[in-house]
């Protein structure tokens, strides 16, 4: 009885002034984006087949989501102190969309390449707004309102990507990744008409993009501990963009499964993270980052120093939620980093070290790529294995909260 009176305590408070509405609104932007972005893994067998890509090239291809992904947060963070998130989340979408028409309809590699860059652009500018957005609502419960907002991520990551998979095996993969356009114009919209003007409430003086700015940012983020956490981040980031972008391929070529099945795997993958990324977002509001993170990443550790060996079926859903239980790390670690940058370039401070530990994570894909290419498949996830352990014994290394 006390375990469900302290829940519905909990959503009364998220759901209090009509800050839900809002949080609904932002996760399905959120849920959507993301859900999308994991299509292209499931659909790199077929459009490998169509393109001549190589594991090499089929690699960068992901890469160049990532990479786009890491650009656009720096002006997405300044874009959301001077703007407002309303403005950034919605062209956000907008641009996206527009990617991800001209990655339907591209007639050549270099088109589709210019395309998917195109589409991770335009993914890049949601996610600071998003948590500057939820800090402002959410001051006190931030770690939980930003695990329900990557929950619906990993809602997006599980639903979509199988989806777009049986489409594709059915029509084409124009058409398993075509039909989302519809519904991610219809949510463009809503955020547009739900969010209101107020919440823009940015200033001119807020994160300016003044030379004299700039240098108050930098200073600000030369913290020892903001650039520890900015390698913990790089880290976990290429460890789950390297993971995500070739675990389908991975199960199709060396596991022997159907494409079905594997989609169906990496959905599972993702759905975990509907419960893990609350749970730990929660975690991180009562004890802090030093005893979370090690426990979110421990199944991972575990996780990935199985895959290589087991075979069947069973065993690899059991892997699967091992490695999943990592999904958790995103709720803390940008909780974390949330309530440590100072307010006044809060966008711009998290814009900055997302899109240092963005761009640095994406090579991550194109390299795994070229070692899978050469026959390493499963010596590149014991070296996943051993990047997760050094990830968390550098969280043993940040100081104690207050």
């Amino acid at each position: 009885m006390d375990r469900l009176a302290s829940l519905r305590r909990e959503a009364s408070g998220l759901w209090a002034g009509g800050r839900g509405k809002l949080l609904i609104v932002i996760a399905l932007g959120w849920g959507l984006l993301n859900g999308t972005r994991m299509i292209f893994p499931v659909l790199l067998p077929s459009l490998s087949a169509d393109f001549d890509l190589t594991l090499t090239t089929a690699g960068f291809l992901v890469t160049l989501i990532w990479l786009g992904y890491a650009i656009g947060q720096v002006p997405g963070g300044v874009l959301a102190d001077r703007r407002g998130e309303r403005a950034v989340m919605t062209a956000s979408v907008g641009i996206a969309t527009t990617g991800l028409l001209l990655v339907v309809l591209a007639p050549t590699a270099v088109a589709l390449f210019a395309a998917t860059g195109l589409f991770g652009l335009g993914l890049s500018l949601y996610p600071v707004a998003r948590i500057t957005a939820l800090s402002e609502l959410y001051p006190k419960r931030i770690g939980r309102a930003l695990g329900i907002t990557m929950a619906a991520g990993d809602t997006g990551q599980t639903v979509l990507p199988p989806v777009a998979g049986a489409i594709a095996g059915v029509l084409t993969w124009q058409v398993g990744l075509g039909l989302v356009i519809p519904v991610l114009v219809a949510v463009g919209v809503t955020i547009w008409l739900t969010l209101p003007a107020a919440a823009d409430g940015a200033t001119e003086e807020n994160g300016g993009f003044s030379i004299a700015g700039a240098r108050s940012v930098l200073a600000e983020l030369r913290d020892p501990t903001l650039l520890f956490m900015a390698v913990i981040l790089f880290l976990y980031i290429g460890i789950l963009q390297t993971f995500s972008a070739f675990y389908p391929t991975y199960l199709i070529q060396e596991k022997g499964l159907s494409p079905a099945v594997s989609s169906t795997l990496f959905g599972l993958f993702f759905a975990v993270g509907i419960v893990a990324k609350p749970a730990a977002g929660t975690a991180y509001d009562r004890i802090g980052i030093r005893r979370s993170l090690p426990v979110v990443l421990a199944g991972a550790i575990v996780g990935f120093s199985l895959l290589p060996v087991v075979e069947s079926i069973a065993s690899l859903v059991v892997v699967t939620v091992l490695v999943s239980t990592m999904l958790g790390s995103g709720a803390i670690t940008q909780s974390y980093l949330s309530d440590t940058i100072p307010e006044e370039i809060q966008g711009t401070g998290l814009g900055a070290v997302r899109s240092f530990a963005s761009m640095m994570g994406a090579m991550g894909p194109v390299l795994f790529g070229a070692v899978a290419q050469r026959g390493y498949f499963d010596e590149g996830y014991a070296v996943l294995a051993g990047l997760v352990a050094l990830i968390t014994l550098l969280t043993l290394r940040l100081p104690h909260e207050e």
